[in-house]
């Protein structure tokens, strides 16, 4: 045990003494839920660093002690990948943060990254007996998820997860973003070769590309990645899955299951006029050459379009994070143009007050109808129509209709697209026998993950046509269990 660790230890078992004798039952459910602490905004604008700082071992401990420990407890089954929730909880409570670790880790591959970017308001939380019965705030399962991960990798002390034997079979995974790597670990446990075939030149997919490093540091998902290597996972990086190597060289390599995490990196634009004026570009360009290629960094040559009036379409989280890195980028009026209202932007609530605190103007309940620009062909200006909510569409959602003649001209300088993706056609196209659906994904058994190629599994957004981080997670979980049992089938 290093100082740093033992340092810790002693401040958490002087913690734990306080609240044993301070907490009663109802004490616990009077207790506010913890507040993350963050940087100011004036200054966090002014750089890319994380804008959540994460919890004390006090604050961690003490939002521990929130937790009722349920008989029934509903998180789990709202978590995607199945963590037992309470009783990570209980040993940060207890200040066994090793044991908590360990815990996570059992069902999770990126706890640190779970922690920073699930949507657990929407998952975990939301079944949460405080938040479902009681009207109160949810225990805060993602804020505790990343002290666990955090301590671990600032104390030196992360463990490897134990594998079974080597058993000889070798599986490949195409793409290396979250659903590929939930794969990639599981199989890993169960003792398979597993090599990553990724097609950029780094290891993490959209959790590279498409997360701004003030949400999500590239070094979390390193040291996340540097984990599954000491598990035995290989990565090949800059290998197309399709044109590199094909289908039947897997084979002819020996490659018993194949797993397709491609994801989804094919932008949607609206097809309005003025679409193709320089200026006007997707989310996908936008964050990819930001977050992946380096271009605010002056030593690199990547270029990226910048400027001063900035629009940015759409109300999820990549808008959000679009929005928040034109502002990082010296944009002083950055619009987030939205054709329905605030209630019904998928993006988290976190998100959204983070951009509202950076100063992004939110114009809600407007829709883009066409760009215009000058002579030398760069966008000037954009014409929004004014929008009202109807009758709910097939989502539950109010419909948004135009408001008949409210048209309004607004100068914009770059536009960024965010209105959704498509799955990477590339795949499906490589191996034309794989059943694909009209929308381009790939069909699979919805229990197994399996697709109409017996030894092609598949998840993640080339299924689902766009999803969070977590429920690609649980697809590649999910995914694991079921090849494992036919590969098993096979040998027996």
């Amino acid at each position: 045990m290093n100082d740093k660790e033992t340092r810790a230890l002693h401040r958490a078992e002087a913690w734990r003494e306080e609240l044993r004798k301070s907490k009663t039952a109802k004490e616990r459910t009077s207790t506010p839920r913890v507040k993350m602490p963050e940087l100011d905004p004036a200054y966090r604008i002014t750089c890319n660093e994380e804008v959540n700082s994460g919890l004390t071992v006090e604050m961690a401990m003490t939002e521990a002690t929130r937790c009722l420990d349920c008989p029934d407890p509903q998180c789990i089954h709202g978590c995607p990948v199945g963590i037992e929730i309470p009783t990570f909880i209980k040993y940060v409570e207890k200040g066994d943060f090793k044991a908590a670790a360990r815990t996570i880790k059992a069902t999770s591959a990126l706890p640190a990254v779970c922690g920073r970017v699930c949507p657990q308001e929407k998952q975990c939380e939301s079944r949460c007996i405080y938040h479902a019965k009681m009207n109160k705030p949810a225990v805060a399962i993602g804020y505790l998820e990343r002290f666990v991960a955090d301590t671990e990798r600032e104390n030196g002390t992360a463990e490897t997860p134990e594998t079974a034997p080597a058993n000889g079979k070798k599986i490949a995974v195409v793409g290396s973003g979250p659903a590929g790597l939930a794969f990639a670990g599981d199989m890993a446990k169960l003792g398979y070769d597993v090599t990553v075939y990724e097609a950029l030149h780094e290891i993490g997919g959209v959790l590279k590309y498409g997360i701004p490093e003030f949400r999500l540091p590239n070094h979390i998902v390193d040291v996340e990645i540097e984990g599954l290597r000491k598990m035995g996972v290989k990565f090949e990086t800059n290998c197309i899955i399709g044109k590199t190597i094909s289908y039947d060289d897997l084979h002819e390599m020996g490659v018993k299951g194949i797993f397709v995490a491609s994801g989804a990196g094919l932008p949607r634009f609206m097809n309005i006029p003025g679409e193709n004026l320089n200026g006007v570009m997707s989310s996908n360009e936008f964050l990819t050459r930001v977050n992946l290629m380096g271009a605010t960094h002056k030593e690199d040559d990547t270029p990226v379009l910048r400027g001063d009036n900035v629009a940015v379409i759409g109300g999820g989280n990549t808008a959000m994070d679009s929005v928040r890195t034109a502002r990082r980028m010296g944009a002083s009026n950055v619009m987030l143009v939205y054709r329905r209202s605030e209630e019904e932007m998928p993006a988290r609530l976190e998100e959204v007050g983070h951009a509202k605190e950076e100063g992004v103007h939110f114009m809600t309940l407007h829709n883009p109808v066409e760009y215009k620009g000058d002579e030398k062909g760069h966008v000037r200006t954009m014409l929004v129509q004014r929008m009202e909510l109807g009758e709910p569409d097939a989502s539950g959602r109010r419909s948004p209709v135009p408001v008949e003649g409210a048209i309004e001209e607004i100068p914009v300088d770059l536009v960024i697209v965010s209105v959704g993706v498509s799955p990477n056609p590339l795949i499906p196209h490589a191996i034309p026998q794989l059943e694909v659906s009209r929308r381009g994904t790939i069909v699979v058994d919805e229990e197994s993950m399996r697709s109409s190629l017996p030894d092609l599994y598949a998840g993640g957004d080339i299924v689902r046509g766009g999803a969070t981080v977590i429920l690609a997670m649980g697809d590649g979980r999910r995914a694991a269990a079921h090849m494992h049992e036919a590969l098993s089938q096979t040998e027996a």
